[in-house]
């Protein structure tokens, strides 16, 4: 429940600030009649819509255990990572149509629709991105700390931000200089860096929805095979999320020993991968005979 309250607490800070940002970016991109300044805007609006998605589904995610979900529920943050991928691809299209469309109005027409470039848009522009600058690194680090999915996907949501508007300031200058074209083709290059932080989002959620290792099995084992009074291990798996990682796993002990001796071995190393293992907070383990038949299956459960 602390972790999600300090999740919560975060996302609250730097929505405050992604509105402050859009608002100043997409009023004078309006006004100075700038396609890439406008759009940078739009898609700063984007992060503040994500920062609210964020926490509707932390207020679900942070809830304990119950009948119905006895993992947890967890996973409702990789949904809101889900739709925050959804709407870097959003703001994508929303950037490069509009770029098209100006070049295609040139291409018609041989005209763009002017560009004010002041010093006022430049202001603008670097104030936002020192904030968008640290709001990514407070963001990622505080996912980090947190174990957070949604944290870490909206710092790159975020860090898209900042490639934005760069090409916008990039955009700005070369108007400035008299190439009017600079405009909608920043346009374009800025569509395609979003869509690609819209990938890397999209990979974080399928490792979690996918079932994907959390843990390297090979250093799992090694920890296991170190454990006093355990043979060997197989059938090692791990799934779940950043934050809240389960695994499941056979030992082998001396069949001679009683179920007491075996369950005490068993209790004593769940402790100690979790203590060892940041993000592990359920093991079960299965207690097996050491001999031929056990010894002979892998360590790995897909190669059965």
């Amino acid at each position: 429940m602390e972790r999600s309250k300090d999740i919560k607490k975060v996302l609250f800070q730097i929505l405050f600030l992604n509105i402050a940002v859009s608002i100043a970016k997409a009023s004078w991109g309006l006004i100075s009649g700038s396609t890439a300044m406008f759009a940078d805007g739009l898609h700063s609006l984007s992060d503040g819509s994500s920062n609210i998605i964020a926490l509707v589904a932390m207020k679900v995610a942070g809830q304990p255990l119950d009948d119905e979900h006895p993992y947890g529920h967890e996973k409702y943050e990789s949904f809101a990572s889900a739709v925050i991928g959804i709407m870097l691809c959003i703001a994508a299209w929303r950037v490069g149509s509009s770029s098209v469309s100006a070049l295609a109005a040139y291409v018609k027409e041989g005209t763009l629709p002017p560009v004010e470039v002041t010093s006022i848009s430049f202001a603008i522009m670097l104030i936002t991105l020192a904030i968008n600058i640290f709001v990514v690194w407070y963001e990622r680090r505080r996912g980090v700390d947190l174990e957070s999915d949604v944290l870490q996907s909206d710092a790159r949501h975020t860090l898209s931000d900042i490639w934005v508007t760069l090409g916008v300031i990039l955009s700005l200058v070369l108007v400035k200089l008299g190439v009017a074209l600079a405009d909608p083709i920043v346009g374009l290059f800025v569509a395609l860096a979003i869509l690609y932080a819209a990938f890397e989002v999209f990979k974080s959620v399928n490792a979690t929805f996918s079932d994907q290792a959390r843990l390297d099995p090979v250093k799992v084992r090694d920890t296991v095979l170190a454990f006093k009074g355990i043979k060997g291990c197989h059938n090692i798996r791990t799934r779940g999320t950043g934050a809240m990682i389960h695994m499941d796993l056979s030992i082998l002990v001396n069949p001679k020993i009683t179920i007491d001796k075996g369950h005490a071995i068993a209790t004593d190393l769940e402790e100690e991968l979790c203590r060892r293992f940041t993000g592990l907070k359920d093991v079960v383990v299965h207690i097996e005979p050491d001999n031929e038949i056990q010894r002979s299956k892998p360590f790995l459960a897909a190669k059965y």
